[in-house]
């Protein structure tokens, strides 16, 4: 498997494409790291990665999806964007960002803030039915994107699933485009009940190696936003068999599979708690993670980004909380306490719809990926070293 999966690397993405992604996500990124690990051992909880959601704009409309368009649509302007990653980079070593939506694809001005920060480097998450042969060859100008496509399951799941016509096969197209292009990209996948036999599977990864995907990124689907959809929800059986499946499929197959879920050694963790990433939501508040959408400091609280998070009593109150609810999600293990937790004045609702509380309080506690007495290890030392090496923890639990 490593032998093939390092032939794939050296050889499929174009070589511009490789020296860029080892230079900046590669050793600029463990960089970033290591200074985060630093400021953690001191106490000081700064994220290494910012997720940020560049628009609450979208073409499509999933279900349990936590983003709905506001009135009028929210959207970080460039000035924010340049002043959010221009601060990271230099205060914090950190030189990769997450884009989200929303469909990033949608802001006017996403080309325009990848070419100024040609030195950092950007994960795009994208429904795919925007990115065709024209953008992937401007990604490739660039060299600083993996645009990562979002695959939901087949044809007509996909459709269902994500409110759109003929969904599966744009998100196809766009993997063709970026194949195309010699990108180094990925496909996401939230795993929910009527997608995981299809994509929890040796056929779908053996597919997806075939179109050029040298990552796949697994979800749990978490029901939330407008239109939860409940009935989606994995149960406990269903979350230790994905476990299974990515440990033993990392050794069988030539492309990186990625998951934010659990350490080397099987236990659960949730990156939020750890402060390893929080949230920039596209009205420019600083949230704990995407789908939790509440949040008491906004961009134009102060003219440090740094020290908003650090000195944020209310990320800090909410790691805290999360942390003693267990290790893994309490969106999904204690929505209760959550929604008790943010019903206090100084916290707002960011959704954009006013309804976070209601929407927590209609919640049940469902199964999450914290599954005591059940952990499995990494088996291959490739996962074992980089989980070691960047989600050992950091005493947040105890």
């Amino acid at each position: 498997m490593l032998l093939s999966l390092t032939r794939r690397m050296l050889f499929e993405p174009a070589p511009r494409i490789l020296a860029r992604l080892a230079w900046t996500l590669g050793w600029k990124g463990s960089r970033g790291m290591a200074a985060f690990q630093k400021r953690a051992a001191r106490g000081v909880r700064s994220p290494a990665v910012l997720f940020i959601s560049l628009t609450d704009r979208c073409n499509l409309a999933c279900r349990g999806c936590w983003v709905s368009r506001a009135t009028p649509s929210r959207e970080l302007p460039l000035e924010t964007l340049d002043a959010i990653v221009g601060e990271w980079k230099q205060r914090n070593r950190s030189h990769f960002f997450g884009l989200l939506g929303g469909e990033p694809l949608l802001h006017p001005q996403l080309a325009a803030l990848l070419e100024r920060h040609r030195d950092c480097y950007y994960q795009i998450f994208t429904n795919g039915t925007l990115l065709d042969d024209r953008m992937a060859a401007e990604f490739r100008r660039l060299g600083n994107v993996t645009p990562v496509v979002s695959v939901e399951g087949s044809p007509s799941v996909s459709d269902i699933r994500r409110g759109g016509d003929d969904v599966w096969r744009r998100a196809m197209a766009a993997i063709e485009a970026c194949r195309r292009q010699r990108l180094f990209f990925g496909v996401a996948s939230s795993l929910c009940k009527n997608n995981l036999d299809d994509l929890l599977c040796d056929a779908f990864l053996e597919d997806m190696i075939r179109r050029g995907a040298l990552y796949a990124w697994y979800y749990i689907y978490r029901p939330s936003g407008p239109d939860p959809a409940p009935d989606l929800a994995l149960d406990a059986a269903d979350i230790l068999r994905v476990r299974r499946f990515l440990v033993e499929a990392r050794r069988r197959h030539p492309i990186l599979i990625v998951d934010a879920y659990w350490d080397a050694d099987g236990r659960a963790l949730c990156p939020a708690v750890e402060g390893i990433s929080h949230h920039i939501g596209p009205g420019g508040d600083l949230e704990p993670c995407p789908p939790i959408q509440f949040a008491r400091e906004n961009l134009r609280d102060g003219t440090s980004l740094d020290a908003l998070f650090q000195q944020s009593t209310f990320l800090e109150e909410f790691r805290q909380l999360a942390a003693a609810n267990g290790r893994g999600c309490i969106l999904l293990t204690n929505p209760a306490a959550l929604r008790d937790f943010m019903d206090r004045p100084d916290i707002r609702d960011t959704t954009g719809r006013g309804t976070g509380l209601q929407e927590l309080a209609a919640m049940k506690p469902r199964p999450c990926h914290d599954l005591p007495g059940q952990e499995i290890p990494e088996r291959h030392w490739l996962y074992r070293y980089a989980k070691r090496r960047w989600f050992f923890g950091f005493g947040t639990y105890g």
